[in-house]
């Protein structure tokens, strides 16, 4: 597997997040440029995910969420990381939430040594922080290594929106960003920063994995109407 992580800007990442979605990963006519597997959602299916990999016609993004940003099945440090240490060598990218970066040193040392590239997140699932906080962590990115920041913010209303694109706009000086919105405007969020040269964007395979995550379809139909 390359160690590419897509196009320098606009790669579209399909989530795995459940059994059903990695069965219909393998069968995809038309691949992603990465996919992601969210392995706190799969830790029940990992010899599902060992037998599909050779299937997956994209590079890799694995993380194990931590339970305060989403994660799945409140997860101990130890239990990601060894769930992240058990495919690291088929991935491209490793997304590691920016609290957990001190913590997980060791094995960020040995993705260095694979050439694998780091990915460092935040996911506000209640808010938009004002802009300025954002930078600020897009900065503790960067100065980690990261060769991509990645927030996802709540985009209910027009403010937190325009938040988020604020943020976008003024930090990309810093580092290639991803950032994307949940919520009710969640789908204008991701093609609104997709135009606007986000590093990745996230669309789910079948069912949304969280409220306001648009499909893979719906992202392709967004993007064909703006790029055409």
């Amino acid at each position: 597997m390359g160690k590419n992580p897509g196009r320098a800007a606009g790669a579209l990442v399909a989530v795995i997040a459940s059994p059903k979605a990695l069965a219909r990963a393998t069968r995809l006519r038309h691949a992603p440029d990465l996919f992601e597997l969210r392995l706190d959602a799969l830790r029940h299916s990992l010899g599902e995910i060992s037998r599909a990999l050779p299937k997956l016609s994209a590079p890799l993004l694995f993380t194990a969420r931590h339970p305060a940003e989403g994660g799945v099945g409140q997860l101990r440090l130890a239990e990601r990381r060894a769930l992240l240490q058990r495919f690291l060598k088929d991935a491209a990218i490793i997304d590691l939430e920016l609290r957990s970066v001190g913590q997980m040193k060791d094995m960020i040392g040995e993705m260095h040594q694979r050439q694998i590239h780091l990915l460092i997140s935040r996911h506000d699932l209640q808010a938009t922080p004002l802009p300025n906080n954002l930078r600020r962590d897009a900065y503790s990115a960067a100065v980690a290594g990261a060769a991509i920041f990645k927030v996802v913010t709540r985009t209910d209303t027009r403010e937190q929106l325009a938040r988020l694109i604020t943020f976008f706009e003024a930090s990309r000086d810093l580092l290639p960003i991803a950032a994307m919105g949940i919520g009710k405007l969640g789908l204008e969020s991701r093609s609104r920063l997709d135009q606007l040269g986000s590093a990745l964007t996230y669309a789910s395979i079948g069912r949304a994995n969280v409220a306001g995550q648009p499909s893979l379809s719906q992202i392709r139909r967004s993007q064909h109407a703006y790029i055409t």
